[in-house]
């Protein structure tokens, strides 16, 4: 069981409107709108997606780190390792 199984709902409601926001952009561009105001949307997604990726970075560590970590320090430290590799292209991004 992943560490975003209780939250799989509210996961999905949030990206359906993370990707509505998107699809507003793609209107936006279609309908010619001023550029400043587009740029002002692409930031609103954008802080949308790094809060969604973060508040599921939380559950993963909470969750599935935690849970190989009680199984042996070996399964910990390499979900301990993946999840490090996760957070450098979240901040990269």
């Amino acid at each position: 069981m992943h560490g975003y199984a209780d939250s799989r709902e509210a996961h999905l409601r949030r990206l359906r409107r993370i990707e509505g926001q998107v699809r507003g952009l793609q209107r936006m561009v279609d309908d010619d709108v001023y550029c400043i105001d587009i740029l002002t949307q692409v930031s609103a997604a954008t802080r949308a997606l790094q809060s969604f990726a973060l508040e599921l970075l939380e559950e993963h560590m909470a969750g599935c780190v935690v849970d190989a970590a009680r199984q042996s320090p070996e399964e910990g430290a390499a979900k301990v390792k993946e999840a490090a590799d996760a957070i450098a292209r979240l901040v990269k991004s």
